[in-house]
C-alpha cells in the first residue's frame, strides 16, 4: 500500500489551497485530496451569489481580526504571515485578476466562481495533486505513526492528515475519537424573520440603522434590508454572527431595537422635531419627510406613530411627537425565527481553539494532524473573511508539514 505524505480530507476552499501550496513548496511528496461527493469546490461555486467573494480590502491583520466574532484572538498571529494582500497577490501571480467593490468586497473581474474553481483545477494538475471523489471517510486512527484513514474507497495511509471539511458532524465526532472537544455547532448569519405591520410589503428598501438586541448587550449598526420575511442586510448579519450563541439559547424568539436615524439620539431627534414643527407647519407630516428615511418606510413610521394621514407638522400633539421620536429612534420589533441567508450557511462551532497551535494549524492533541477553514470553531461576517480565514491556515499548514 502506498503511504501518502499528504492526506486532505475535504474537496472545498481551504483543501484545495492547502494541496496547491503543499505541492507546490514540496513537489517531492505526494498529495491526495478525499472528497466524499461527487464533485469538488461546490461552495465556492455558489459563493458571493455564484461570483465568489474571495477576500476583503482590509489590509491591518489588527483590523481585519475584528471580523471574527470567533477566532479573533487566534487568527492575529497567523494574519500576520498571509493577510488579504497576500491572497490577492496569490491569485493574481496564477493568472485570476480581481477587483475591489465600493463595499471592500473582492471578486475576481469575471464575476464568475468558476474563474477560482478553474484556477484551482489548474494548478492541482500542474503540481500533481491525486483528487479522488466518491471517498467517503468512516474512520480515521493511528498505527505505528502513520494515520488509517477508512473510506468508502478502501483503506488508506499517510504521513500527515489535514482536514478541511467544514462545519460536517460526521468528522467532528471522528475529531472526538482522536481526543479533541468539539464546541456545538449553531447557525450565524442569519436573518430575522418578524410580521409587523410598519414593515409589510415594503420588501426591497433599505437604509442605514442601527439595531440592538433588547436585554443584551449586543448592538451593530449597517444597511438594513426590509425583507418579505422581515429584516436582513449587512446590520441585520452581522448582529446575528454575534449573537449566533445567545440568538440560539433564545430559540429565536426575541425583541429589536431599530434606529432608523443610526446614530441620531431620540433627544436630538425631538429637538430636531420641534425645529420641523415651526419650519414646515403648514405642511403634511406624511408628505414631507425631513428625515433621512425612504418614502414609504416614513409613511408607515407616520401612521404607527398616530398621525393622521392630512396631519400637518404645526398641528402635532406632545403625544404624537414623542411617539415620532421613539418609531425613527427606538422602534421595538418581535423576532419569531430566523432564515438562513442565501445558501452560505456557516455555523459557529467545530474544534475548540485552545486544542490548536495556531503557528502551525497541528493539533495540540495528535502530531501531524491539521485544521483549515470552518471545521475549527472560527466563523466571521459576511464580506469574504471566512474564505480569507480558509486561505491563512491553509498557507500556514503548506509551510508547516515538513
Amino acid at each position: 500500500m502506498q503511504i501518502i505524505d499528504v492526506l486532505i480530507i475535504g474537496g472545498g476552499a481551504a483543501g484545495f489551497f492547502t494541496a496547491i501550496n503543499v505541492a507546490e513548496k514540496h513537489p517531492e511528496k505526494s498529495v491526495v485530496i478525499l472528497e466524499r461527493g461527487k464533485e469538488f469546490l461546490t461552495k465556492v461555486r455558489i459563493s458571493g451569489g455564484g461570483r465568489c467573494n474571495v477576500t476583503h480590502a482590509c489590509f491591518d491583520p489588527k483590523e481585519l481580526v475584528n471580523y471574527y466574532p470567533r477566532g479573533e484572538k487566534e487568527l492575529l498571529g497567523p494574519f500576520h504571515q498571509f493577510c488579504c494582500g497576500d491572497t490577492m497577490a496569490w491569485f493574481e501571480e496564477r493568472g485570476v485578476e480581481l477587483k475591489i467593490e465600493d463595499d471592500g468586497r473582492i471578486f475576481p473581474v469575471t464575476d464568475s466562481s468558476q474563474t477560482i474553481i478553474d484556477c484551482f483545477l489548474n494548478e492541482s494538475k500542474k503540481y500533481n495533486v491525486d483528487f479522488r471523489t466518491n471517498h467517503a471517510v468512516k474512520s480515521i486512527s493511528k498505527a505505528n505513526d502513520l494515520w488509517q484513514v477508512d473510506t468508502s474507497q478502501g483503506i488508506l495511509e499517510a504521513k500527515n492528515v489535514v482536514m478541511t471539511t467544514g462545519s460536517n458532524p460526521k468528522m467532528w465526532a471522528a475529531m472526538e475519537t482522536l481526543g479533541h472537544s468539539i464546541i456545538p455547532a449553531v447557525p450565524s448569519l442569519f436573518t430575522f424573520n418578524i410580521k409587523d405591520a410598519r414593515i409589510k410589503d415594503l420588501l426591497g428598501i433599505a437604509t442605514q440603522a442601527s439595531v440592538k438586541v433588547v436585554g443584551t448587550k449586543l448592538e451593530t449598526n449597517g444597511p438594513l434590508l426590509i425583507t418579505h420575511w422581515g429584516m436582513s442586510g449587512p446590520g441585520i448579519l452581522k448582529l446575528s454572527a454575534w449573537g449566533a450563541r445567545i440568538l440560539a439559547d433564545k430559540h429565536y424568539s426575541f425583541q429589536i431595537q431599530v434606529n432608523w436615524l443610526d446614530d441620531v439620539s431620540k433627544e436630538d431627534c425631538l429637538e430636531n422635531i420641534k425645529d420641523f414643527k415651526i419650519e414646515l407647519a403648514k405642511k403634511m407630516v406624511q408628505k414631507n419627510n425631513p428625515f433621512e428615511v425612504p418614502k414609504r418606510l416614513w409613511q408607515r413610521i407616520v401612521a404607527a406613530s398616530g398621525i393622521k394621514e392630512d396631519g400637518r407638522w404645526a398641528d402635532l400633539n406632545k403625544q404624537q411627537t414623542e411617539q415620532l421620536a421613539s418609531q425613527l429612534t427606538e422602534a421595538i420589533f418581535n423576532v419569531k425565527g430566523k432564515s438562513t441567508f442565501k445558501e452560505e450557511f456557516v455555523t459557529a462551532g467545530g474544534i475548540d481553539l485552545k486544542e490548536v497551535n495556531f503557528k502551525t494549524f497541528e493539533s495540540r492533541k495528535q502530531k501531524n494532524l491539521y485544521f483549515a477553514g470552518e471545521i475549527l470553531n472560527i466563523d466571521a461576517i459576511t464580506g469574504g473573511f471566512n474564505f480569507q480565514n480558509a486561505w491563512t491556515g491553509s498557507y500556514i499548514i503548506a509551510k508547516s508539514i515538513s
